[in-house]
C-alpha cells in the first residue's frame, strides 16, 4: 500500500474546486442531520397527546380529506434519487474531451478555410477525415454509456410498497384501518406496524407491544433493537438523547419491524426525514475519482506538448517553404498526430468490456469509470454487517457459569424460545435452529404451556411457566424459565448450578458469572443468561414478580458469523495489493471479533468519538495505520475516506445501509449488493448481484486488464505520435518540400487508430496485473520523450534513403519520398505495438491476443498496398520500386531490436514500463 512520505499540507487537504465543493456538502449533509435530528428529538421528549395537537391529528387519525390536503401541500413521501441524464446531456457529455474538442476546432477552422475558396475548389477530403475521426470516436462512446444508463435504469425500478394506516371518512365518524401506498402518507398520520413491515415514516410511537425493530441500515447494529412508547420509556428513566436513532420511542424511514406491534404518528416524511436527509444531500454533482483526474492531467499534458510543437512546425515549414497556407494545413495535420483523438472511444470500449465481463459473474456496472479505479484500488474500506458476516443471528455457544459447554442450558433456554407466543426474535429463531441441528429433544409432548411474562424494556428478560406431562398426568410443579440480559437475569438470582449442584449465590460467585460473561463480551459476543425456578402448581396465572429467587442455569453466546468466502476473497485482495480496512457502526468489541475471524489484524480500534476528536490532518495520519474503525456514523464513514483519498490513495467502499451512502458516494468506487437499501443503490458505482466477495477480486483483475489496455494505449500512441512529429520537425528543416503531405499524414494517422480499435480486447502480463495501477501523467510524458525519437531515427534513416539511394531529393520527386516514409511510418507506428505493450521479449515471452495481431496485420497490409493502389493519385502518392522493400524489411528489424534494448534500459533506469 501506497503512502505519502510526509503529511500533506493543509491546502492539499481541501483545495478549490471539486474538493472544495465536497467538503461543502459534506458541511451540508452534517448540519441538514443536526437539524432534523434535533426536530425528531424535540418530538421525542413530548408527550404523546402534545405531539398529536403539534401536528393537527388526533389518537383517531386524519380524515380523508385532511390526508389529501397535506399530500398536495407537502408533496408524496418519496426520498430525492438521482437520476440518470437525458440522452443529449450523455451525448454532450462524450463530446466533453479536450481531444474531441481540439479536433472540432480543426475541423471548424479547416471548413471555414474551405468556404473561402468553395466556388472554385473541391469539398478538402482532410475535413470528411477529421470529421469521421470525431464521429466515431463520439458515437461509439456515447452508445456504450447510453447503453449502460439504460441497464443501470432498468436496475432502479421499484415495486409499489403498502402502509397501513389509521383513517376517519370525515369528523366525527369511526377510524378504519386502510392500505395505502407508502408515497402517500403524510404527516400527522396514525401508522400500524406488524412484524415484517417496513417503516414508511419517521414515527414517534404512540402505543408499542413486544416492538423490535432492525436499525441496521441506520446504524449498523446487527442485532433489533427494542422500541417502546414514552410511557415505558419514562418508567425506566430513559434519559434523552439527541441521537434519533437512539430514543427509545422513535421510529425512522429505512428501518423494519422484526417483531411485535406499535402504532405510530407521523412526525416526517420524504426528504425531510432522518434518511432523507442523508439522501438529499447525496444527490447532485460526484466527485470527481482518481480515474477522471488522471484523464484530465494526461490530457492537459498532451494538450501542452501539442502548443509547443504545433507553432514550431508552422513556422518552419512557413519560412522554409514560402507556402503559409500550407504549412497551416500541415501544422493541423501534425496536431491532429499528436492527438490521441480515440481515447474517449478505447477508454468506453475497455470499460464496456469490463462491464459485459463483469456482468457474467452477476455484477451490474452503474458507472463504467468505476472499473478503472477498481484496478487503481489500493485500500478497500468495508462495513461489516452483511458485507464481512452473513447478517444473521447464530448461537455460537451454551455454557454453564463456569464457560464450559452445557446441553442443560441449550434446552432451557429451547423451551423459553419454543414456548413464547409472541413473534421471535432473530435470537430465539438461533436458538431454535441449533436444536433442530442436534436433534436433542421433542418438547410438545413433554410440556404445556401454562403462563408467559412477556419481553419488555425495563426488565430485558421473558419468562414462559411449563408444566411437565407425564403418563400419570400433570406434575404438581410449574417451571419457570427465564432469558434475558445478564445483569437483569443475574438480579433476580439467588442460587447458581455448580457441579450440578444448586448452590448459593454468594458475591464471590457473582464476580465470577460476570467475569465468564464479560469475558465472552470481550469477544465480540452477544451473551443472555438463562435461570429457573420451581414453583407449586397451583395457579395458572403468573406476574413480573413470580421472576425471584431465580437459579441461573449459564449463559447463551451469540454471534453474526462470518461469510465462509470472506477470508480467502480478502487474502486474495491483499495478495493483489489491496489493504481492507473495517469502518463499522457497530461496537468494537463484536467487530475486533469478525476482523480476527476473517483473517484481518485489527490492531487498536478507532471509535467515532475519536474520529469527530481529531482534525483532517489528524484523522489523515490515524487512517494510515489504523485497520479498524468502529462505532462511526455517516459522516465520520465519508471523512475517513476523504481522508484516506487526501493520503493518495484511490480508495473503494463496500456497504449496504444508509449509513454507509455518504461513503459510497465519495469513494473513489462505490460497492454495493442488489439487497442493499434504495439510498445505497444509488450511491453506488458497483452492485453485486450475489454477497461474494470473491467477485471482488476477479473485479480488481479486471479493472487492472482495463486500466492496462488504456494505458498501453495512451502510452504507445503518444510516443508514436510525438516520434512522427519530431521527425517532422527534422525534415521540415532540411527538406524542401512538405515530408509527407497533410492528407497523407492525416490518413496514416486515422489507420493507426483503427488498429488500436483492438486494443481492449488484449491482454496483459500476469506480473502487470499484481498491483494496483494509478494514473502518472509524469510517467506517460516520460516515457514519450524516451520512446518517440526512438523511432525518429529509423524515420531520419528512411529520409537518407529516399534521398540518397532512391533520388527523391527533389519537389519533382516528392511523391516516392512521401510514399516511402508514409509506408515505414506506419509499419513502424503498428509494429512496435508488440514491442511496448509488454516488458518481456514480444512474440516469445508474451504475445498479443488474436484479434491485435489480425488487425496489425491488415492494417500494416493496407498500408502496403495504397501506394500501388487506385488509391495512391488522390493520395497523392506513387507505387515503389521492389528494391525499397528489402531495406524496409531491415529497418523494422534494427527498430524492434533497438526498441527492445530501450526498453530494457528503461525498465532498469524507471521500475515501471506501462
Amino acid at each position: 500500500m501506497t503512502t505519502m512520505t510526509s503529511p500533506p499540507t493543509p491546502e492539499a487537504l481541501a483545495p478549490p474546486g471539486r474538493r472544495a465543493r465536497r467538503e461543502r456538502r459534506a458541511a451540508e449533509l452534517a448540519a441538514r442531520t443536526r437539524r432534523i435530528g434535533g426536530r425528531l428529538a424535540e418530538f421525542s421528549a413530548r408527550p404523546a397527546e402534545q405531539a398529536l395537537a403539534d401536528l393537527g391529528s388526533t389518537s383517531a387519525g386524519l380524515t380523508h380529506r385532511e390526508a389529501v390536503a397535506r399530500l398536495e401541500r407537502d408533496g408524496t413521501n418519496a426520498i430525492a434519487q438521482e437520476r440518470p441524464p437525458r440522452w443529449y446531456v450523455q451525448l454532450a457529455k462524450a463530446c466533453r474531451n479536450p481531444f474531441i474538442l481540439v479536433l472540432v476546432v480543426l475541423v471548424a477552422v479547416m471548413y471555414g478555410q474551405w468556404l473561402q475558396v468553395a466556388d472554385t475548389e473541391p469539398f478538402d477530403p482532410k475535413i470528411a477525415i477529421l470529421g469521421a475521426m470525431v464521429l466515431i470516436s463520439v458515437g461509439l462512446r456515447f452508445w456504450q454509456e447510453f447503453r449502460s444508463g439504460a441497464a443501470a435504469d432498468a436496475l432502479r425500478a421499484l415495486v409499489t410498497t403498502t402502509t397501513a394506516v389509521q383513517r376517519r371518512a370525515g369528523r366525527g365518524r369511526m377510524s378504519a384501518t386502510i392500505e395505502i401506498p407508502m408515497t402517500d402518507v403524510v404527516s400527522g398520520d396514525l401508522v400500524k406496524l406488524a412484524a415484517g413491515d417496513l417503516v414508511p415514516a419517521d414515527l414517534r410511537l404512540l402505543t408499542a407491544k413486544d416492538l423490535m425493530v432492525s436499525q441496521a441500515a441506520l446504524s449498523g447494529e446487527s442485532l433489533p433493537v427494542a422500541k417502546a412508547d414514552i410511557r415505558l420509556a419514562t418508567d425506566r428513566g430513559q434519559d434523552t438523547t439527541s441521537d434519533p436513532v437512539e430514543a427509545d420511542n422513535l421510529v425512522l424511514t429505512g428501518t423494519s419491524v422484526t417483531s411485535g406491534s406499535a402504532t405510530g404518528l407521523v412526525i416526517a416524511t420524504g426528504d425531510d426525514t432522518y434518511l432523507g436527509s442523508m439522501a438529499g444531500a447525496l444527490v447532485g454533482e460526484r466527485p470527481e475519482t482518481s480515474f477522471d483526474t488522471g484523464v484530465k492531467k494526461v490530457s492537459f499534458l498532451l494538450i501542452r506538448f501539442m502548443m509547443v510543437m504545433v507553432p514550431v512546425v508552422f513556422l518552419i515549414n512557413g519560412l522554409t517553404k514560402g507556402d503559409w497556407a500550407e504549412a497551416f494545413t500541415f501544422a493541423v495535420a501534425v496536431a491532429v498526430g499528436l492527438t490521441p483523438e480515440m481515447l474517449p472511444m478505447v477508454v468506453t470500449t475497455n470499460l464496456a468490456r469490463g462491464a459485459v465481463a463483469l456482468s457474467r459473474r452477476k455484477v451490474v456496472v452503474k458507472q463504467l469509470n468505476a472499473i478503472q479505479n477498481l484496478g487503481a484500488m489500493d485500500v478497500l474500506c468495508t462495513d461489516k454487517t452483511g458485507t464481512l458476516t452473513e447478517d444473521r443471528i447464530v448461537l455460537d455457544r451454551y455454557l454453564d457459569v463456569h464457560g464450559r459447554p452445557d446441553t442443560e442450558v441449550l434446552e432451557h433456554a429451547y423451551l423459553n424460545s419454543h414456548f413464547q407466543t409472541g413473534l421471535r426474535n432473530l435470537m430465539d429463531q438461533a436458538v431454535i435452529d441449533r436444536m433442530h441441528e442436534a436433534e436433542e429433544v421433542v418438547v410438545d409432548a413433554r410440556f404445556t404451556l401454562v403462563d408467559e411474562i412477556p419481553f419488555d424494556f425495563a426488565r430485558r428478560r421473558m419468562s414462559v411457566v411449563l408444566r411437565r406431562n407425564d403418563l400419570e398426568g400433570p406434575a404438581d410443579t410449574h417451571l419457570l424459565i427465564t432469558k434475558g440480559a445478564v445483569e437483569e437475569v443475574l438480579d433476580r438470582c439467588v442460587r447458581v448450578v455448580h457441579a450440578g449442584e444448586r448452590v448459593e449465590l454468594t458475591a464471590a460467585r457473582r464476580e465470577s458469572v460476570l467475569r465468564t460473561a464479560e469475558e465472552h463480551g470481550r469477544q465480540g459476543l452477544r451473551v443472555l443468561a438463562v435461570a429457573t425456578r420451581t414453583l407449586p402448581a397451583d395457579r395458572e396465572g403468573y406476574a413480573v414478580t413470580d421472576e425471584a429467587e431465580l437459579t441461573l442455569l449459564g449463559f447463551l453466546a451469540f454471534l453474526d458469523p462470518p461469510k465462509r468466502d470472506a477470508a480467502e476473497a480478502l487474502r486474495a485482495l491483499a495478495d493483489n495489493g489491496v489493504a481492507v480496512k473495517v469502518v463499522t457502526g457497530d461496537s468494537e468489541l463484536v467487530a475486533v471479533r469478525v476482523c480476527e475471524q476473517v483473517g484481518i489484524d485489527p490492531g487498536t480500534p478507532v471509535t467515532g468519538a475519536e474520529v469527530d476528536g481529531l482534525d483532517d490532518l489528524e484523522l489523515l495520519d490515524r487512517a494510515r495505520t489504523a485497520t479498524l474503525f468502529a462505532k462511526v456514523n455517516p459522516v465520520q464513514k465519508a471523512r475517513i475516506v476523504r481522508a484516506l483519498q487526501a493520503d493518495g490513495h484511490t480508495v473503494g467502499f463496500l456497504g449496504d445501509g444508509i449509513n454507509d451512502a455518504a461513503a459510497l458516494r465519495d469513494a473513489d468506487v462505490g460497492i454495493s449488493v442488489d439487497t442493499a437499501v434504495d439510498i445505497a443503490k444509488e450511491s453506488a458505482d458497483i452492485i453485486l448481484l450475489e454477497k461474494d466477495l470473491t467477485v471482488l477480486g476477479q473485479g480488481v483483475l479486471r479493472g487492472r486488464l482495463t486500466f492496462g489496455n488504456t494505458i498501453k494505449y495512451l502510452k504507445l500512441t503518444a510516443s508514436s505520435n510525438f516520434g512522427n512529429v519530431f521527425s517532422v520537425l527534422v525534415a521540415s528543416a532540411f527538406i524542401p518540400f512538405q515530408p509527407m503531405l497533410a492528407l497523407q499524414l492525416l490518413v496514416q494517422n486515422l489507420m493507426y487508430d483503427i488498429s488500436q480499435l483492438a486494443t481492449p480486447w488484449d491482454r496483459m502480463d500476469a506480473d502487470y496485473l499484481r498491483t494496483p495501477r494509478k494514473w502518472d501523467a509524469k510517467g506517460i510524458g516520460r516515457f514519450m520523450l524516451v520512446l518517440g525519437p526512438t523511432s525518429s531515427i529509423f524515420d531520419i534513416t528512411t529520409f537518407a534513403l529516399m534521398w540518397h539511394v532512391f533520388g527523391a531529393n527533389s519537389e519533382l520527386h516528392q511523391a516516392l519520398f512521401q510514399s516511402g516514409w508514409f509506408i515505414e511510418g506506419l509499419l513502424t507506428q503498428t509494429l512496435v505495438v508488440h514491442m511496448l505493450r509488454t516488458r518481456r521479449i514480444p512474440f516469445v515471452q508474451s504475445r498479443a491476443t488474436w484479434p491485435v495481431l489480425l488487425m496489425t496485420a491488415v492494417v500494416m497490409g493496407i498500408g502496403v498496398w495504397l501506394p500501388f493502389s487506385p488509391l495512391a493519385g488522390a493520395l497523392g502518392m506513387q507505387a515503389l520500386p521492389l528494391a525499397y522493400f528489402p531495406w524496409l524489411v531491415a529497418t523494422l528489424a534494427a527498430y524492434c531490436l533497438l526498441t527492445q534494448g530501450v526498453k530494457r534500459w528503461y525498465v532498469r533506469r524507471f521500475g515501471e514500463w506501462l
